[in-house]
């Protein structure tokens, strides 16, 4: 791999189910690090002799049914820590570890049920606390990525229907501007640096829509986002669809994203 660096975000939607999938794809694609989502499995479930069999460090965050992040390695991470403030009922949603130069930071961020609802409300002080998490923690100076299902379309095209989902919980103005907050920090659009308005361009397909995939009713709520001096070094980001015709897909697919740090 030598001075590239290469990093994934992936909703598996149940690890244990899509395991497989998982396991196939870093040994094909061998990123530094793979940010999994949605785990929903609590920690001492956690398949992690499946990884450490096959090479690969796991530090992770679960919890039983629901939410559950992950940060898959090749090399040991450093300086691991989960949760986004000190509240002992905290969801799992938050994890980061030091992989080489780079801070990873994987979010699962809320997807907020329904517009005016309490679980609404949630999401956008959630998304809003991040900043503050960046900003006691880092500096926008400092070689960070941030990955993950942010369960937030920013843009006309990261959606398939504009004008008929506008408004709608992950295609919000209330939910951008609470993104845009953050970004605001110091943060980069990863993928859109190189495909700046290119359009199609999904990580999700709802199964609830008959044949999505196929009708291209997709979003793109799936990000790579990195501070301004790692997203000057980012050689290429893409979706890799191949793993959503797989049977029995996640409703997400992989985001990947290279660096040369050289």
């Amino acid at each position: 791999m030598g001075d590239r660096f290469r990093v994934a975000t992936f909703n598996a939607n149940s690890l244990r189910s899509r395991l497989e999938i998982v396991l196939n794809w870093l040994n094909k694609h061998e990123p530094n690090a793979l940010c999994i989502q949605e785990t929903r499995v609590v920690d001492a479930d956690f398949p992690i002799k499946a990884f450490t069999d096959a090479g690969w460090k796991c530090v992770f965050k679960g919890q039983k049914s629901f939410n559950g992040v992950a940060i898959i390695t090749r090399e040991e991470p450093s300086d691991v820590a989960s949760g986004l403030t000190c509240e002992p009922e905290e969801e799992a949603r938050i994890i980061r570890a030091r992989v080489g130069d780079i801070t990873v930071v994987n979010t699962y961020i809320p997807q907020g049920t329904a517009v005016g609802s309490a679980r609404f409300q949630y999401k956008l002080d959630w998304i809003r606390k991040l900043r503050d998490y960046f900003t006691n923690n880092f500096s926008p100076d400092d070689l960070i990525v941030w990955v993950g299902d942010f369960n937030v379309a920013v843009e006309p095209i990261d959606v398939y229907d504009p004008e008929g989902l506008a408004g709608s919980v992950c295609y919000n103005p209330e939910e951008q501007n609470a993104l845009e907050y953050v970004r605001g920090w110091g943060f980069v659009d990863v993928f859109r640096k190189h495909h700046p308005g290119e359009e199609k361009q999904f990580s999700f397909y709802d199964y609830r829509l008959p044949s999505a995939f196929k009708r291209k009713l997709g979003w793109r709520i799936d990000h790579i986002w990195a501070t301004q001096p790692l997203a000057d070094r980012s050689t290429d980001c893409w979706i890799d669809i191949e793993p959503r015709l797989l049977e029995k897909p996640s409703d997400h697919t992989f985001v990947v994203a290279d660096f040369n740090l050289s």
